[in-house]
């Protein structure tokens, strides 16, 4: 996967999961975390608040920490194997350290509901994450999530269309019908045999 750019589309455990695509690492620095929250900011209420923050270190490691644990639990789950205990235990950690509470609130016309994270600010970006990665976890759609075929992506997505077979039709497909393209209309190579 020659595009370092960040996968955005999925469910937030597998856009957290694709920002390991082969030979890097897109949430190196809190910047990138950064960068990666204002992208699903779009996406979510959650993120859009936690992308207006500078995430710190804390949050870093705490984010890279659901991602392992999510990616490991997943690609069990995937094969129809349970998860470790310590995959699920590392996930339910992160999500105590700061749970979600619907608030209501009063606007002197109607009642309104927001989610809002307690707990330590740095470790709410990971906590929303952990969240996110069980309910994909326990959904029966689980079984579905596939791994890119472009033979250099390891990209994960949750198909839509049963037929679609690359992350994403832009980067991975474009490149492997292209190559495809390419083999069949080539000029032969000649013969060394026949010279």
């Amino acid at each position: 996967m020659s595009d370092p750019s960040p996968l955005i589309g999925e469910p937030p455990a597998l856009d957290l999961v694709n920002t390991r695509p082969v030979g890097a690492d897109l949430l190196s620095t809190p910047d990138d975390l950064r960068v990666w929250l204002r992208l699903q900011a779009e996406r979510s209420e959650e993120a859009r608040t936690f992308a207006a923050t500078e995430p710190a270190a804390e949050s870093l490691a705490a984010v890279r920490d659901v991602r392992e644990h999510t990616a490991l639990a997943l690609d069990r789950v995937r094969r129809g194997e349970p998860p470790s205990a310590g995959d699920l235990e590392a996930l339910n950690r992160a999500q105590r350290a700061a749970p979600a509470v619907t608030e209501l609130d009063w606007d002197g016309r109607s009642l309104r509901a927001a989610r809002r994270r307690t707990g330590p600010p740095a470790l709410r970006p990971a906590a929303w994450l952990a969240e996110a990665a069980a309910e994909l976890l326990a959904d029966p759609a689980v079984a579905k999530v596939r791994e890119c075929e472009a033979d250099d992506c390891v990209m994960l997505f949750l198909p839509a269309h049963p037929r679609r077979r690359w992350c994403s039709a832009a980067r991975c497909g474009n490149r492997v019908r292209v190559a495809r393209h390419y083999r069949r209309h080539r000029p032969a190579e000649p013969d060394p045999a026949s010279s």
